[in-house]
Order: structure tokens, then sequence, then C-alpha cells
């Protein structure tokens, strides 16, 4: 059977804070939903100072899933790690992983906006050092034994649920970023189906005498509505998913890679292109995939729109497979 994730990222171009709070409610309680229906896990990421609204606090997010639900995952995929201060996210992770009995899954990149890093006050060029300091920080302080940070002598309390540590990976789409995982003997996600760059992490892995695992996106990894009438969803709302997709793309330069970078300026090339599909039922049982994320609050998309892809997901799908 397929992995199956339900995405989030509570993106609304246009909302108010009363529309904004009812779709978080309504995430929580479709996150509810999914977990008795059996998804494997909500994937949430985060963003700043969008003019959409993106997700820009993934483990506050987390916590409240956590709190509505009793078996699904939350993977945070991704976290832009420098961002971060090393001992707090070593305490927050800690605590939720405790909450969740050991069902948070973070992923952490470096991002590729520098307007983030302006924001945040923090040094564009010097994100690869603090990504490093970050991991090996991370590790350190989830053995609950005092160790040396920035010159002084620490500990980080309570220790996490899950043994050794927290499930952590390192995200990226470059050769430091493989090299990074396979160094501190780390599980590999790249943005995007790179098997060379999977490659590169095991021939590195076996460098540094570490263990590891890559886990990478099919060659295609659509993101998913479930609709009974395709034809009519993509007139009636094709233009959220059209809004996410432009704005995502207008993030990246060309040398960043994502299993979901588009490159439509119209709904119709949105449709023709792919990444992003409207499929009924029938058709999303039939898809030969490791993985389907389904993406039912998209772009802004109406709640009751979203509550009725997910139905037919979890009423219809999820049996089928």
């Amino acid at each position: 059977m397929p992995f199956t994730v339900v995405r989030m990222n509570l993106v609304d171009p246009d909302a108010t804070a009363q529309s904004l709070s009812a779709r978080y409610r309504a995430a929580l309680e479709m996150a509810a939903f999914a977990d008795d229906r059996g998804v494997d896990t909500v994937q949430t990421e985060e963003h700043h100072g969008t003019d959409n609204n993106w997700l820009p606090s993934p483990f506050a997010f987390a916590g409240a899933v956590f709190g509505a639900t009793r078996r699904i995952a939350v993977t945070v995929s991704a976290i832009i790690g420098p961002l971060y201060d090393p001992l707090r996210l070593a305490e927050d992770i800690a605590v939720l992983d405790l909450v969740s009995g050991g069902r948070l899954v973070t992923v952490s990149g470096i991002g590729y906006r520098p307007a983030e890093y302006e924001q945040q006050g923090v040094e564009w060029g010097r994100r690869g050092k603090l990504q490093d300091e970050l991991l090996e920080t991370l590790l350190k302080a989830w053995s609950g034994e005092e160790f040396t940070f920035r010159g002084r002598q620490v500990r980080v309390t309570p220790r996490p649920f899950t043994e050794p540590h927290p499930m952590l990976l390192v995200g990226g789409s470059s050769r430091a970023a493989a090299n990074r995982a396979a160094r501190l003997g780390l599980p590999f996600f790249p943005s995007a189906h790179l098997p060379e760059l999977e490659a590169y992490y095991n021939d590195k892995r076996a460098e540094y005498g570490t263990e590891g695992f890559c886990m990478m996106p099919a060659a295609a990894t659509p993101l998913l509505h479930i609709s009974e009438d395709p034809d009519r969803t993509w007139a009636e709302y094709g233009e959220h998913f059209l809004h996410e997709a432009r704005m995502y793309a207008s993030w990246q330069s060309k040398d960043i890679r994502s299993a979901v970078k588009s490159a439509a300026t119209t709904v119709a090339e949105l449709r023709a292109e792919g990444v992003y599909r409207v499929v009924t039922p029938e058709q999303c049982a039939s898809l030969a995939a490791d993985s389907l994320v389904l993406h039912p609050l998209c772009g802004g998309m109406p709640i009751d729109e979203a509550w009725n892809s997910l139905h037919l997901f979890c009423d219809r799908v999820l049996p089928a497979l």
C-alpha cells in the first residue's frame, strides 16, 4: 500500500483573522479525521513574511495536531535550520517527541529565500556553517549529557522519547547537503528525484563509515486533489492551485530543484503539466505510486471543498488500496 500524506501549509491569500482561524481549526479537524482512517502522516513546512499567510511556525502546528490525534505522524518538511536557536529547538523537538510518543519527523534544510534570513536577522552567507552547528548541537543535546556550546557548558533536558533521538533528516538538493547528512550519520531527504545525489550520499557514508538511508521523492510526485468531476473542479478551483504553484516557483532560482516546482502561468498549463493533479477516487486508487500526497487546503481552497477531497480520499481511495 502506498505511503499516504495529507499536506497542510495553511496558505490563504485572502484571509481575514476570522477566516484564517477557521482554516487552522479545520486543519486540525482534518488531521483527526485522517488519523482515524489510517493516513500515515500530516506534512507541513515553514515560510516567513509571505503575502499569502504561509505557515511560519510548523512546530506549534505540529503540537496542536498531536493534541488532536492518536497515531498519525507529523512530518515537518522542511524547517529552515539556520534560522533556529539550536538549544531551544532541541528542547522544543524533545517536548513534541514526548507529547506525541515519537510521532514527529523533522527535515532540516537551509532554505532558498534570502529575504527570510534578512527578516530573522541571520546572515545568508553563514547558512552552511549554521546548519552544521544546528545538527551537531541537536545530536549532542538529545543525549542528555553536558556538552560545550559556543564556549559554555550546557545540558538540555528532558531527554526525548525516541531512542537514540527523534527522527531527523537532512534536506536539500546539493552535494553539500548530502555530505552533511553522511558525515553526521543522518538520513538524507533530497528535495527532488536525484539518483546521482543519492549515489553521492551513499559513497560519502561509506567513506565516513556512518549509517543512514535516503528518502527520495519519486520521479513524479504530484500534489493530489480528489473529485468526482475533475473538469468542474479545475474550472471552479484551478486558481487556488495556480496561486500556490506560481508563488512557490517565484522564490526559486534556476539552481533549485524541487519535486513540486511548476513552470505554469495559467490554469490550463498547470493542469497539463501534472505537478498538481485532480483525479477521481478510482483514478487515485489506480495510480502506481509509492506515496500519495493529498493537498486538500491548497492555495486557500474553500474549506468545504477541502473536506470533500479528504472524504473521498479516506472513504473511497483508502479502502480500494
